[in-house]
């Protein structure tokens, strides 16, 4: 990979990440964002109606028993596609047992064939992953639970 390619995936995964930041942060649904930085331009478009559609059924949380209130939570930033690993036949990226540290990638929301990376916000030892790899996600929905460090 030239220099050049490895600058624009770095911007593009930038761009990515100010996308993602961005639409949680607005309180209604989103039809199109564009967002541009010097050449590079990441823009998304979601067809249809500005309201929401339908969503995927999503099996409703089970309530915490003592030892889970300690538990963080890492949840999914999207609707999508949640993937344990970086593709197909690889380690995944955490597993019960894992310590991990803010900011670490825990898993990937694929939406609209862009793959998301879902980061940890504080450090702990991986105590449950509550989804399958390749399974449907919602937004906010759990993903991990993280026992504090």
């Amino acid at each position: 990979m030239s220099a050049d390619a490895a600058e624009d995936d770095s911007v593009l995964a930038g761009l990515r990440r100010h996308a993602r930041q961005l639409v949680s942060e607005l309180s209604g649904p989103v039809r199109r964002v564009r967002l541009r930085s010097g050449e590079t331009v990441l823009e998304v478009e979601w067809h249809g109606s500005a309201e929401p559609g339908p969503s995927l059924p999503v099996a409703p949380e089970p309530a915490p028993t003592p030892e889970q209130n300690d538990l963080v939570t890492v949840r999914s930033p999207m609707v999508g596609t949640f993937y344990r690993a970086p593709e197909p036949g690889a380690a995944p990226f955490v597993a019960v047992g894992d310590l991990v540290r803010p900011g670490q990638v825990v898993g990937i929301v694929e939406a609209m064939k862009l793959m998301n990376e879902v980061t940890a916000d504080r450090a702990g030892r991986v105590a449950e992953v509550l989804v399958d790899d390749g399974k449907p996600v919602e937004y906010d929905q759990p993903l991990v639970r993280l026992e504090p460090a």
